[in-house]
């Protein structure tokens, strides 16, 4: 079995540490004006991403997985805080040099070692396809978002429509719709789902009365549907590679 299986639960477990389980409380302490409230956000961020790793990964002997993973989160964010980046530039960066540790830290530890596939109770396309879908919730939702307000695209009135996280959801929902079309060989669903989606937004669209809410819409909606897209076929290919 290929150690490949490794650096998936290492990015499985970013995931979950980074989106799921960091409440947006977490995220506003680390860069609070308060010393104590900020180090001890970080610190508390970066002790649960250590322990998700270490679990992951399931290497019960090998301390230099959660050691390496927790100490780097806590001085990548520590640095990130300290240029106060909250905007796409920052989040992309910051997830880049995360995405960095985990590779060097997966190829010195595990990519040149023998792996024995007796200690896995799921299949590399279990993580796979878990990781995938981990990774069309929060994670993508926050990207989506990141970008739309870097490139200044909300509309002034957007927060005063509709149901509260409803948008959110939404978005959730069809991105597990997407998936799951792409790995049941399904792909003309995709277009189904576009099409119904069309069909309920028609009317909001056609009433707007400024044309940046329909283009937010179709923003949003094209880029939540690329992503999914790209990350099911991505899963999908690697899945055929047979990395078992």
């Amino acid at each position: 079995m290929s150690a490949v299986i490794i650096l998936i639960k290492l990015i499985a477990a970013h995931l979950v540490g980074d989106f799921i389980l960091q409440s947006d409380k977490m995220c506003a302490d680390k860069f609070s004006k308060n010393k104590t409230v900020r180090y001890r956000a970080l610190s508390e961020h970066a002790i649960i991403q250590a322990t998700l790793a270490y679990l992951f990964v399931a290497q019960w002997t090998n301390w230099v997985v959660p050691l390496v993973i927790g100490v780097s989160h806590f001085l990548i964010d520590l640095i990130k805080t300290h240029f106060k980046r909250k905007d796409l530039v920052g989040f992309l960066c910051d997830q880049l040099v995360h995405y960095c540790v985990i590779v060097v830290l997966w190829f010195t530890a595990f990519a040149n070692h023998d792996f024995n596939p007796a200690t896995e109770i799921f299949s590399a396309n279990f993580w796979f396809v878990t990781t995938a879908y981990i990774a069309v919730l929060s994670p993508t939702s926050v990207l989506i978002k990141s970008f739309i307000e870097y490139e200044k695209w909300l509309p002034a009135d957007a927060s005063l429509k509709g149901l509260p996280n409803a948008g959110k959801w939404i978005g959730y929902l069809e991105r597990i719709l997407i998936l799951t079309f792409v790995f049941t060989s399904n792909i003309e669903g995709v277009g189904f789902l576009l099409a119904a989606k069309s069909v309920f937004r028609f009317g909001e669209l056609s009433k707007a009365k400024d044309i940046k809410t329909t283009e937010y819409v179709l923003i949003g909606t094209f880029t939540s549907f690329t992503i999914a897209i790209l990350l099911g076929f991505g899963a999908d290919w690697l899945m055929d590679m047979n990395l078992e």
